[in-house]
C-alpha cells in the first residue's frame, strides 16, 4: 500500500512539472533530486570508507547539472577540476586525503551530475514528449522486469550482485520498452525510422538495467538492502533514479546524433 501512495503523490508530480511547465522548473526539480540523490551516496561511500567533504562534491555536481543543459562544458570541467584540488588539499579528521577520498568525491559529479543534467538537457534540446518519453520507457520497463520476472522468472540475470533480477523479467521490459518506443516514440521521435526506435528502445532498457545493477552493487558493498528509506515503499531516491542515471545520457547522445531540435 505504501508502494503505491508514494506513486500516486510522486508521479503526477514529476510528470506534470515536466509537461506542463517550463524547463527551468524541471532544472529546480533535478537539482532537488540531486541533493537527495547525494546525500544517499554519500552514506553509501562512507560506508565503503571514503571520507567525503560533503559541500564541495555536492556544489560541484549542482553546478554540473545546470551546465549540462546549456551546453557549459567549461563549467563542467571546472567543476570537477576544483573538487579535486580543493578536496585533495583539505584535511579529514586529522588525516592527509587519500585516492579513495578523492575519487569518491569527484564521482558524484559523473554519477550524478551528467546524467541529471542530461535529463534536464533532453527536455531543453528536444522538449516535453520526449523527455516523458524516456521517464516513461524507463519506468514501465521497471515494473515490466519486476512482475515478468515474478511470473516467468527461472535464469538469474546478475545473481551475484542482484539475485532476485532474471533473464527473462529483462526481456519482458525490453519488450515493453521497445513497443513503447514503437507507439509513442513516432509522436516524440518522429524524424527516426523504426529501426532506429527498436534499438533505442532495446538501449534504454539495457542501460536502465546496467544502471540498476550499479546500484546494488554499491549498495550491496555498502551491507545495506535500500539506499535509504526516504520514499516509502520505493527505498531512497537512488533507488528510484538509478535506471535514468545511466539512460539519460544515452537518450540525450542519441537526440544530438538524430540532430532532434524542438
Amino acid at each position: 500500500m505504501a508502494r503505491v501512495f508514494s506513486a500516486l503523490v510522486l508521479l503526477p508530480l514529476v510528470f506534470g512539472t515536466v509537461w506542463f511547465l517550463p524547463p527551468m522548473v524541471t532544472l529546480v526539480l533535478a537539482e532537488a533530486v540531486l541533493v537527495l540523490a547525494f546525500l544517499e551516496y554519500a552514506a553509501l561511500a562512507s560506508s565503503l570508507g571514503a571520507r567525503l567533504s560533503t559541500g564541495v562534491p555536492l556544489v560541484g555536481a549542482a553546478a554540473t547539472v545546470a551546465a549540462v543543459p546549456y551546453g557549459a562544458t567549461a563549467v563542467v570541467l571546472m567543476a570537477a577540476g576544483l573538487t579535486i584540488a580543493i578536496v585533495s588539499l583539505t584535511p579529514a579528521r586529522g588525516h592527509g586525503r587519500t585516492l579513495l577520498d578523492v575519487a569518491g568525491s569527484l564521482f558524484p559529479l559523473l554519477y550524478l551530475g551528467l546524467p541529471i543534467g542530461a535529463l534536464v538537457a533532453v527536455h531543453v534540446a528536444a522538449g516535453r514528449t520526449a523527455i516523458v518519453l524516456l521517464l516513461a520507457t524507463i519506468m514501465l520497463s521497471d515494473t515490466a522486469q519486476y512482475y515478468g520476472g515474478r511470473a516467468f522468472g527461472r535464469t538469474p540475470l546478475a545473481p551475484a550482485i542482484s539475485p532476485k533480477k532474471t533473464v527473462e523479467g529483462a526481456c519482458c521490459g525490453v519488450i515493453v520498452g521497445v513497443g513503447l518506443m514503437l507507439i509513442a516514440g513516432e509522436l516524440a521521435l518522429g524524424r527516426t525510422t523504426v529501426l532506429q526506435r527498436v534499438l533505442l528502445g532495446v538501449v534504454l532498457v539495457g542501460l536502465g538495467i546496467a544502471g540498476d545493477l550499479f546500484e546494488s552493487q554499491l549498495k550491496r558493498a555498502a551491507g545495506v538492502k535500500d539506499a535509504s528509506g526516504l520514499i516509502p515503499g520505493h527505498g531512497g531516491m537512488l533507488d528510484r533514479i538509478d535506471g535514468l542515471l545511466f539512460a539519460a545520457p544515452g537518450f540525450y547522445i542519441f537526440l544530438q546524433l538524430m540532430g532532434a531540435n524542438e
